[in-house]
Parts: C-alpha cells; sequence; structure tokens
C-alpha cells in the first residue's frame, strides 16, 4: 500500500511480547508504533544483553534467502547494540544483566530491484544533463519495501520494563536505494534499532522530541569503527564511508 510515495507496514501483535498491556500509539512523522516504558526502572539499569534477533514464522518471505534473512535481522543488532552502548553497558548473551532485549521481525515486504535500476538509471541520465549539480533523484513510488519488528527489555526477574511494536515503509524521497529485494528492510532495520534505544536510553519515546546530533559513539559507528563494547563485535561493524558512496 502506497500513501504519498510512502509504503505502509501492518502493527500486527506476532505474540512474542511477553505482555501487550498499556501499550499506546505514539507514531513519528513515517513510522507507527505502540509503546509503553517504565522509565524509573529502565534509567536505573546499567547493564543490558542483547540476544540476536529473529523472524517470526509469517515474515519468512518466499524469494528472500537464509542469507539475506540473517542480514537483515544482523542490521537490527548492529544497531541496537550501537545505540543501547549510548547509556549502557552491553555485555555477552550469556552474561547476566540489568535488561534482556530481545527483537522480532514481525513483517517484511521485499523491495522491487527492477524499480530501484530503474531511479538509479534516472539519477544518472540527471548527471549528464546537469554534470557537477548534486540534484536527488525520487525513487519510483512502487515496489517500496517496508518491515515491522516487535522488541521488549526484561528485567532480571522476567518483568518487562519497555515495549515497541514499530513498523516502517520505505518513501520515495528517502533512502539509500539498494538494488535488492532487501535492501529496503536492511535500512529499516537500522531505523528501527535507533528508535528502540533512543527509548531505551531516554526512558521517553523516541517521537517526543526531535533527535540531537549523534554522539561519538554512534559516529565512530557509522563510520565503520570499532564499537564500544567487545559484545557488539559479533555483529560486526558498518560499511563505513566506502560502503556509503557504493551503495
Amino acid at each position: 500500500m502506497l500513501v504519498a510515495g510512502c509504503a505502509t507496514a501492518p502493527l500486527d501483535e506476532a505474540g512474542s511480547l511477553s505482555s501487550y498491556s498499556d501499550l499506546a500509539a505514539a507514531d513519528g512523522l513515517v513510522t507507527k508504533t505502540k509503546l509503553r516504558v517504565n522509565k524509573d526502572a529502565v534509567l536505573a539499569a546499567k547493564t543490558v544483553r542483547l540476544v540476536p534477533a529473529t523472524f517470526s514464522d509469517a515474515a519468512r518471505r518466499d524469494g528472500v534467502s537464509d542469507a539475506q534473512r540473517a542480514l537483515v535481522a544482523n542490521a537490527v543488532n548492529r544497531s541496537l547494540c550501537a545505540g543501547l552502548s549510548e547509556r549502557f553497558e552491553v555485555v555477552s548473551a550469556s552474561d547476566p544483566a540489568d535488561l534482556t532485549v530481545h527483537a522480532v521481525i514481525t513483517h517484511m515486504t521485499v523491495t522491487d530491484p527492477n524499480a530501484v535500476a530503474a531511479t538509479k538509471v534516472a539519477s544518472v541520465a540527471k548527471s549528464f544533463l546537469l554534470p557537477g549539480v548534486p540534484v536527488p533523484t525520487p525513487r519510483l513510488p512502487i515496489g517500496l519495501g517496508t518491515l515491522s519488528i516487535e522488541a521488549e527489555a526484561r528485567a532480571r526477574n522476567g518483568t518487562q520494563d519497555a515495549a515497541m511494536v514499530w513498523g516502517r515503509g520505505a518513501n520515495a524521497l528517502s533512502g539509500s536505494a539498494r538494488v535488492s529485494n532487501v535492501g529496503d528492510a536492511y535500512e529499516l532495520a537500522n531505523a528501527f534499532g535507533e528508535d528502540f534505544s533512543k527509548l531505551m536510553v531516554t526512558g521517553e519515546s523516541p517521537f517526543k522530541s526531535l533527535s540531537g546530533p549523534p554522539s561519538a559513539e554512534r559516529l565512530q559507528s557509522w563510520a565503520g569503527g570499532a564499537p564500544k563494547y567487545a559484545a557488539c563485535e559479533v555483529f560486526g561493524r558498518e560499511q563505513g564511508v566506502t560502503g556509503l558512496v557504493s551503495g
């Protein structure tokens, strides 16, 4: 489904959360969410461990390989680990921690690589017509991918201290337009990690106020540098400047 050049993602409850009680709508400009957070409990926590993200059965689409699903799930993990590192000490999945975070990908609509390729052809054509003038080329508003994820943070006693059901679609005016059927899902996985991390770091909705400048840890992660905590190294590093240019 398209609304003003933007694909829409469902907010279905997949059953992976320990509770869906008290979830309240808290939408961003292009993101739909339902969330809850125990601010005092989250801000009192010092350590967090990250259980690797998984796919629900409903999100396992035909035409997407296990390797591609692993790529998207790992993007969720890497983004969460970098974001949570801004306030928490991230420990390995086998170590005890004040909070345990787990995300489940509940829905994924694939990207149409042919539509992305057509956009890139149009972009190249513009560069010939207007050499030296950086003119952004909107994507064709067809074949845009979507991603829906639900995640929670549970205390040592199993109590749910934060939860989020999140959905977002690619739009025609932004994104790196990777020529891959999981290209949009990969980008959206990073966006989810940033939103859930902000919920945990601030104890408030990530859409309550405008984001400030990225932290030093975030900048280092985006540049492909070493993560702040060794526990995040298992999820690999960003592609850095080279990846951004080639993507």
